[in-house]
């Protein structure tokens, strides 16, 4: 039997009088049946150890635990692949350089644009963002997109070229899914379901395009900014590196959004928007 180990997460501990659990990753508990296997050896194979010799009995509780998702063969995370590794990022600085560090720990190469913010309106071209050819674009915008910012940028996955993009209105702010493919789920996809799925579609519409009155702004704290771009960095190092996606919704049909006062992450699916027939021609 190849060495094995649990998936991160998935924990097995002795219960006194009662022998082996495992906590799952989502925080539940099962009992483990070993009957005769022995318990020892178990731990030592479920922690990547050898155990000789492996009975029928032991292999039956290991197979056990592989078919019920807890045991994967050798490490989870590969390491980022050359081909994948140059990530251009733009947008504001207090999203784009912590989004920078942690794609490098991660081993990707990121270079920031700095000078397209939330505040800019003048569209970016696609020769624009192609230029020194990047695996992935990465857009952050401390605020509304502006109407057409992001019209270029949605052509990138017919480049081939993956797309991730995140942005704020007012406390919430919304992380897209990632584009990696033609027929993904682009920024306008998601604007048109979200003036579907809202009676308030006009003035919605109204909000996006400006102008805003406000009051005093709102700021962006640390502890906000690190975790919108940490679901960044996750997402596209799972691209990188063709990692199993997490729980809950596909990562390609997933609109998350982040309430930025206290931190909740709830998701929405997504679907790209079919194109609109054209009317047919009448004769004469």
């Amino acid at each position: 039997m190849s060495r094995s180990r649990l998936v991160p997460g998935a924990e097995v501990v002795a219960v006194p009088g009662r022998g082996l659990a495992v906590r799952t990753p989502e925080g539940e508990f099962f009992s483990v049946r070993t009957a005769d296997a022995d318990e020892d050896a178990l731990l030592s194979l479920l922690t990547g150890g050898t155990a000789a010799p492996v009975d029928e009995g032991l292999e039956r509780v290991v197979r056990a635990f592989e078919a019920a998702g807890y045991l994967a063969e050798g490490p989870r995370h590969s390491l980022w692949p050359a081909a994948r590794r140059d990530i251009r990022i733009l947008g504001d600085p207090l999203l784009t350089e912590p989004l920078a560090v942690q794609l490098a720990a991660l081993g990707a190469r990121p270079r920031t644009t700095s000078a397209v913010t939330a505040s800019d309106r003048s569209p970016v071209g696609i020769e624009d963002l192609l230029d020194g050819n990047p695996s992935a674009v990465v857009w952050c915008l401390d605020g509304p997109v502006p109407d057409g910012l992001w019209d270029a940028a949605d052509r990138l996955p017919e480049h081939g070229v993956a797309w991730l993009r995140c942005h704020r209105e007012g406390w919430q702010a919304y992380v897209e899914p990632v584009a990696a493919a033609p027929g993904d789920v682009t920024s306008a996809h998601v604007r048109s379901r979200r003036l579907a799925a809202t009676p308030a579609h006009r003035e919605l519409a109204a909000y996006w395009s400006g102008p805003r009155t406000s009051g005093a702004p709102v700021r962006l704290a640390v502890p906000a900014a690190t975790l919108l771009t940490a679901l960044l960095s996750d997402d596209l190092s799972r691209w990188a590196t063709d990692a199993p996606a997490a729980a809950g919704l596909p990562a390609r049909r997933r609109l998350r959004r982040v309430d930025l006062r206290t931190l909740t992450v709830t998701e929405h699916p997504v679907l790209p928007v079919p194109d609109v027939a054209p009317m047919p021609k009448k004769d004469g």
